[in-house]
């Protein structure tokens, strides 16, 4: 389910929504309404979604040469920095 995606990814439902909408526009993955409640969207990747994601490289190869040696609370130090340097400037982004 797409809002499931709001709180696993912990993004606005916005910044969901637009990322998801270029998705669907490049042709990546769509949205479908939900059997039982039709106001619910799932989610499905489409072949050239699927094809996509398998040329993808291994994420947690690159995690561990990126990261190989740090301390865990360094990193997630820096993901908070991160993530609250991003929620501001989309907020500032928002207001124009």
């Amino acid at each position: 389910m797409q809002r499931d995606l709001v709180r696993i990814l912990q993004v606005e439902r916005a910044t969901l929504s637009a990322i998801i909408a270029v998705l669907v526009r490049k042709g990546l993955v769509e949205q479908v309404p939900d059997r039982v409640d039709q106001r619910q969207k799932l989610l499905r990747m489409t072949a050239a979604g699927i094809k996509l994601w398998d040329e993808l490289p291994d994420l947690a190869v690159i995690h561990g040469i990126a990261f190989d040696g740090m301390d865990d609370a360094a990193v997630a130090t820096a993901v908070e920095v991160l993530k609250a340097a991003t929620e501001r400037l989309e907020k500032l982004t928002e207001r124009k």
